[in-house]
């Protein structure tokens, strides 16, 4: 077999980022207090409900971050 071949089947895999399991369960549990209407935004749930999805997956993988969990970085 040549080298040309053998070297095609290695590829290598995507590099996406991953999330860990830790922060899967952080975001799972802001999205059922969200459901719920229990989850509010700011420091400490100082500020309004939080009515948007988006905004509970954020406080879910800040929440993730603050505990140290396996978590990408930001965009800005």
């Amino acid at each position: 077999m040549p080298a040309a071949e053998k070297s095609s089947s290695n590829k290598r895999k995507s590099r996406k980022h991953k999330y860990g399991p830790a922060a899967a369960k952080s975001v799972a549990s802001a999205l059922h207090r969200e459901k719920r209407g229990t989850l509010k935004s700011g420091k400490d749930g100082k500020g309004g409900r939080v009515t948007s999805r988006q905004q509970a997956i954020a406080i879910g993988l800040s929440a993730a971050r603050a505990k140290g969990a396996k978590v990408p970085r930001k965009k800005i």
